[in-house]
């Protein structure tokens, strides 16, 4: 692959950086505000929330396919105009979700927004780590991290500040300036590779195939719940067909003579042990912002605003911990810190096993500083050690193939939680459903009690009666299935600690 620098006398190194993380931080914010506006996307589109959410689906399935062909593209065309392009038709697909009059029109334009933002993550990574010399590496992964981790931390909040607050459109409306700015400040400050690789055949099979694998995926995890999975037969043959589709990938791109990815670079052990760790957190990160909007507004009643400021508190805990991870980096031995961030993380998540219905909002932010505190911990030493080992000839390769591992699991994580939250709370509605019984003293109290509150008739008070305690009964089922998914993540968390220490720590740049 091309050898990944960047000629820094150009423009100064806080330059270079803010002009790759202006769209590489819009491009992240993108993935995660969209998930609070569902319900008003479908509303407005007078759809159901299972066709409204092909608008995520679509847009994760563009953005990895272009993530894991990042590198080969960027060798294809040039720096330069490969980040030029693909700012442009990030921006076009926010303009087409904008003014889209239907929802198949919106489900295009976020195909189309996926397909520029997809790149932006890698490539970022690729360009900070040769620009920066490696003294400063720490500092360039905090950069990154602000513009990936908070920003994707941040996009529920901005989200449900949107949606509460004017037209949820202007999710999308207010990538199109910085777009343009990001194209002007690309063209500016950004230099060419100084070598290229010429590409002598284009991996047509290799590019089908991980189109279609990530497109079966992505339908077997969208539709699985939905239709039972296994019990399905259609998800069954679906599932067999991605993980055909997988394998030949795999198999292929090690064989194939000009593959557009490198796969044999998970020989290197840093990168290796560093994709599994980073993976993980973004598995854990995922989780929380997957499942707390969903147990905030739909148990406790919260707003999507209201949802989205809970989560706020991780950002300012974040923010804070970009500024002091570079000394303590210099300070400590970063496996260090990285234990300490996953022993933080998995503290925060246990924190939720112990939420009800009438937790307050200061209890339920409380963990989310915790997480904030984790992230960084975890996520600046590890974006330093991934790629810390290989050589810089395969950085934009590495960087494909990590963000890919990271934008997968996300996809995974996301159908995982809410199939474990739904098992959960069947389990837990089966043995509570016990108590409801005329041999319950406690139960037949109640609906004495109940029965009296109710006016009308007996029989119409007795109905109103058990429906309310059926209803009691349905939230407790899935306050204990959240409780007992977070566990499981927070279990997951503590398990990590040790894998830390697998990390090489490099002395010096090669």
């Amino acid at each position: 692959m091309a050898e990944a620098s960047v000629n820094t006398k150009s423009a100064p190194l806080w330059l270079i950086a803010f002009s790759i993380l202006l769209p590489t931080a819009f491009s992240c914010l993108a993935t995660s505000a969209t998930n609070v506006a569902i319900p008003h996307i479908a509303g407005y589109f007078g759809s159901t929330t299972d066709e409204a959410n092909w608008v995520i689906t679509s847009y994760m399935i563009a953005n990895a396919c272009l993530i894991l062909m990042t590198g080969w593209l960027e060798n294809l065309m040039g720096r330069k105009n490969f980040l030029k392009i693909f700012i442009s038709v990030f921006t076009i697909g926010s303009l087409i979700c904008a003014i889209a009059p239907n929802l198949n029109i919106m489900v295009l334009g976020r195909l189309i927004q996926g397909i520029g933002g997809g790149p932006m993550t890698p490539i970022a990574q690729s360009i900070l780590l040769s620009a920066f010399p490696y003294e400063k590496r720490s500092i360039a992964m905090s950069l990154f991290g602000m513009a990936v981790m908070v920003f994707a931390v941040l996009g529920p909040t901005f989200g449900g500040f949107i949606v509460d607050n004017a037209d949820w459109q202007w999710i999308y409306y207010i990538n199109i300036p910085v777009g343009i700015l990001s194209v002007a400040l690309v063209h500016a400050n950004i230099d060419e590779l100084q070598i290229r690789k010429k590409i002598e055949k284009i991996d047509f099979p290799g590019m089908i195939a991980l189109v279609l694998w990530l497109l079966s995926m992505q339908i077997v995890l969208d539709k699985g719940q939905q239709y039972n999975w296994f019990d399905c037969a259609w998800i069954c043959a679906l599932a067999g067909f991605s993980a055909c589709c997988l394998a030949f990938f795999i198999v292929w791109e090690l064989e194939y003579k000009n593959p557009i990815v490198n796969i044999r670079i998970f020989n290197d052990k840093n990168f290796f042990i560093g994709t599994i760790l980073s993976a993980s957190v973004n598995m854990l990160v995922f989780s929380t912002i997957v499942l707390l909007p969903q147990y905030m507004q739909n148990l406790m009643g919260y707003t999507a605003i209201i949802s989205g400021m809970a989560l706020a508190p991780r950002i300012t805990s974040s923010t804070i911990m970009l500024i002091l991870i570079n000394p303590l980096m210099k300070i400590f031995d970063n496996r260090i810190l990285i234990s300490i961030g996953f022993f933080i993380m998995g503290a925060s998540i246990l924190l939720y096993t112990n939420i009800n219905l009438t937790a307050s909002f200061n209890y339920i932010s409380v963990p989310n500083i915790l997480m904030g505190i984790g992230i960084i911990l975890i996520f600046v030493p590890v974006s330093s050690l991934v790629l810390g080992t290989l050589p810089k000839s395969e950085l934009s390769n590495g960087a494909s193939l990590h963000n890919l591992c990271k934008c997968t699991t996300m996809a995974v994580v996301a159908s995982i939680a809410t199939t474990l939250v739904a098992r959960h709370s069947q389990i837990h509605q089966v043995f509570l459903v016990k108590n409801l019984s005329n041999y319950n003293l406690v139960f037949q109290q109640k609906m004495i009690s109940l029965v009296h509150t109710f006016s009308g008739s007996t029989n119409y008070a007795a109905v109103k009666a058990n429906a309310y305690l059926y209803k009691s009964l349905v939230t407790q089922s899935k306050l204990m299935a959240y409780t007992d998914v977070f566990a499981i993540f927070a279990l997951i968390a503590f398990c990590l600690i040790p894998f830390a220490f697998l990390l090489k720590v490099k002395k010096s740049d090669d």
